[in-house]
């Protein structure tokens, strides 16, 4: 990146937190240049006008006046997963790098308490990685209103009733708590839940999902660790907001 391309971004960067501060080292760990090089180009942006002020402090660092700050986006932290999940599945492509950064201002620029449910609704968002070999298609998600039924549960914490089919096609009814929502094996999605019926962590295909509906009863806390699910040789990891 050049210069004037990484003072554009580096002001871009600190709207999207604004009125937040971020320390000299962050932004060159961000733009992957020295802490002298960002504090040369702060006072090139300070002489120009840009109202770029420090905190000082052990918590301090660089801002910008919240005037100048982003307007509310309004995106949902539903919203900004999907983002993620889009970003998680492309893998390499034109212009990456870039997206994952505007990504980044997306979730910086959220109020914090919807920034902080993005986050936990990504750690529950979970894809495995594939060798390129293994790699197969994207299935279908199953039956219309299965996923949203599901992305409902999951954001609101909720008990999900489902009509589920076994390999053989036989139907139950299952009461499950929502833990994981995991993409990518087999090309297909799959539930990772509590399930009351069987009194343990299940796995459920969404296209075997005849019928899902949001219960009013609140889940309760489980700790995401109990939905980790053992797939060998493959490399499951969280969807990245940050």
């Amino acid at each position: 990146m050049n210069r004037t391309d990484r003072l554009y971004a580096l002001v871009e960067d600190l709207r999207a937190i604004a009125p937040r501060c971020r320390s000299a080292r962050e932004i060159a760990r961000r733009f992957e240049v020295s802490v002298r090089t960002i504090e040369r180009d702060i006072a090139a942006l300070q002489e120009s006008g840009v109202p770029i002020y420090a905190e000082p402090g052990r918590k301090g660092g660089y801002a910008i006046d919240k005037k100048m700050s982003l307007p509310p986006l309004n995106f949902t932290p539903a919203e900004a997963v999907a983002i993620a999940v889009a970003l998680s599945q492309a893998g390499d492509q034109p212009f990456g790098r870039q997206a994952r950064s505007a990504l980044r201002k997306v979730v910086a620029a959220m109020p914090g308490p919807e920034g902080d449910l993005a986050r936990e609704l990504a750690r529950r968002v979970q894809l495995v990685h594939l060798p390129p070999e293994q790699g197969s298609e994207i299935q279908p998600l199953g039956a219309e209103g299965i996923s949203r039924a599901i992305e409902e549960a999951l954001l609101r914490r909720r008990v999900l009733r489902l009509e589920y089919a076994d390999a053989k096609g036989a139907i139950t009814s299952r009461d499950v708590e929502p833990g994981v929502f995991l993409g990518g094996r087999g090309g297909f999605w799959y539930l990772v839940a509590w399930c009351r019926l069987r009194d343990d962590v299940r796995v459920f295909r969404l296209d075997r999902i005849a019928a899902a509906t949001v219960t009013a009863e609140r889940c309760p806390d489980r700790p995401l660790e109990g939905f980790a699910t053992e797939v060998p040789e493959m490399a499951v990891h969280g969807t990245l907001l940050d």
